[in-house]
Formats: structure tokens, C-alpha cells, sequence
């Protein structure tokens, strides 16, 4: 049987022990996740409406869903001003959205504290679709059954989509506690 060196021993484990996650990646990974999903509609412009679902809502959502003590109950009025200012919605519509949106989800939280991943789908879905229509009449544009119709594939992908996005929250939160490496 080969003995392992004490001092190779030490080493393969010494990256493991008394490393703690980078200050910076704790504190700023959920709100640029947010932000850029806020923006990542911007690149898929069309002509008369938006074709993608609003990537920064539902990411919000997976944040508070995924982790839910991260994101203080405020964090929903800055985030929705960048994406009011990003998306091009009136000002002040994203910000009350998203902060009815936490606070809604805190609600649910306190009064069912078990979860699940259909639980959390259901509430992601239906906020998702309320938010959708809650932007379609803020927009100021006049509500037909035709631009209802149009824009319907765009509340039918958020509620299709919210797991994704929830497990890439998920995958940047493991990025986000990952231990910082250190060449000693």
C-alpha cells in the first residue's frame, strides 16, 4: 500500500480548509444576474412588441424563490427602476410591480412554509402572468382581444421558462458560495 507524502496530503486538502467565497460574489451576483436579465430583452427587439418575456421579473422571482432570505423586501424598487429605465415601461411601473411581487411572495412564504418545486412554479407562474398583464395595461396602449392574443406566447414562455431560470439561480448561487482559491 502506498503512503500519501504528509505534505502532499496537506496540500490537496489545504484548498479546501479556511477558504471562505469571495466578499464581492456574495454581496453582487443576485442583483447583476437581475440586471442582466433585465436587459437581455433589449436584444430581442420587435416591431410592434416584445417577443421574450420579461427575463428580469422572473429572475427576481427565482432569486426570492431559490434563496429566500437573499434579497431584502426593498431590493424590489431599485431593480425595477433599472428595469423600467432598461425596458422602456413607463417609470415607476416595474417598481410597483416588483415590489408587490416581493412583498406577495413573503406573504405566501409566512403563511405556507413548506415548499416545493410545484408550489414555487405555480407562484412563479401566476405572478408571471398577472405581471404580464399588469404591464400590458400600464403600457398605455389600447387592450384588444387581438394584442392579447399576440402577446400571449409571451406569458405562456414565462410561465414555461421559470424552472430554467430558477435553475440557473440556483447555479449561480453555487457560484456565488463558492470558496475563493488561493496559490499559497
Amino acid at each position: 500500500m502506498e503512503r500519501l507524502d504528509p505534505r502532499a496530503r496537506s496540500d490537496i486538502y489545504g484548498l479546501r480548509i479556511n477558504r471562505a467565497p469571495a466578499p464581492w460574489r456574495v454581496r453582487s451576483v443576485p442583483y447583476a444576474s437581475i440586471m442582466l436579465a433585465s436587459a437581455l430583452p433589449v436584444l430581442m427587439i420587435a416591431d410592434t412588441m416584445p417577443l421574450a418575456p420579461s427575463f428580469g421579473f422572473l429572475m427576481l422571482i427565482a432569486w426570492r424563490m431559490v434563496r429566500p432570505g437573499l434579497l431584502p423586501l426593498w431590493a424590489g424598487a431599485p431593480l425595477g427602476a433599472f428595469d423600467d429605465l432598461v425596458s422602456g415601461q413607463p417609470f415607476g411601473s416595474a417598481i410597483l410591480l416588483w415590489s408587490l411581487a416581493m412583498i406577495a411572495i413573503e406573504a405566501i412564504e409566512a403563511r405556507f412554509p413548506w415548499r416545493g418545486f410545484w408550489q414555487d412554479w405555480f407562484t412563479a407562474g401566476c405572478m408571471a402572468v398577472v405581471y404580464w398583464l399588469a404591464c400590458l395595461v400600464v403600457s398605455g396602449a389600447s387592450l384588444t382581444p387581438e394584442m392579447v392574443a399576440v402577446a400571449a406566447p409571451q406569458a405562456l414562455a414565462s410561465v414555461l421558462l421559470y424552472p430554467l431560470i430558477a435553475r440557473l439561480a440556483a447555479g449561480l448561487d453555487r457560484f456565488r458560495l463558492s470558496r475563493a482559491r488561493t496559490i499559497d
